[in-house]
């Protein structure tokens, strides 16, 4: 083989590598930006907090809460990208998304407000498939650690006396509803994990 053609193979090959590198940050980008942008970036909020949810511009946020009697209805929308919670009660508690001025729905976030003591931080995107993710137990206007116990889909799978739970390499195996436990202090809502697959 010449070196006319080891340089042609060569830079086909270089060639190859940038496509599949555009392609994985591309489809990564266009997943994130299916889902509304979360401010402060979990799915779980004490009573009285602020919750700012954010959409493309074009876009308007929509949500349909838990206590309505017909749940493809929605009870709110902003005209504009973004809107806010403030302050935020168990009733706000529900479905939100973004949407298009032809009513095209991206992928929605379940939000949990709660009167409660303790709530779980979850990541608001999915995951990425062999990335490592921390679930963290939290008790309201508390800085300590805490002993915490996390269940998955109703089931005890850690105790931790630091109030988190790592899951390492994360893989589809470990999608599911997560919730945590703190002894005195109660129960945090369910929020689902999501993962997703390797582009």
């Amino acid at each position: 083989m010449d070196v006319t053609a080891l340089c042609i193979r060569l830079l086909i090959n270089v060639l190859m590598v940038l496509v599949a590198q555009v392609h994985n940050s591309h489809c990564t980008q266009n997943d994130d930006a299916a889902f509304p942008r979360i401010v402060p970036n979990r799915l779980q909020f004490f009573e009285y907090e602020s919750i700012s949810v954010n959409c493309l511009t074009e876009q308007r946020v929509m949500r349909t809460l838990k206590e309505i009697n017909q749940p493809n209805i929605s009870n709110w929308s902003t005209s504009a990208g973004s809107g806010t919670v403030k302050p935020a009660f168990s009733s706000d508690s529900g479905e939100y998304w973004c949407e298009d001025g032809e009513g095209l729905r991206r992928s929605a976030v379940n939000i949990s407000v709660t009167a409660g003591s303790v709530i779980l931080e979850s990541p608001v995107l999915p995951v990425k498939e062999g990335d490592n993710v921390t679930l963290l137990c939290t008790k309201k206007k508390s800085t300590s650690e805490v002993i915490a116990e996390f269940y998955k889909d109703g089931h005890l799978i850690r105790t931790d006396y630091k109030g988190n739970l790592i899951i390492h390499n994360v893989s589809r195996s470990h999608e599911g509803l997560y919730k945590c436990n703190i002894s005195g202090a109660g129960e945090s809502p369910e929020s689902w994990l999501a993962v997703r697959g390797e582009m």
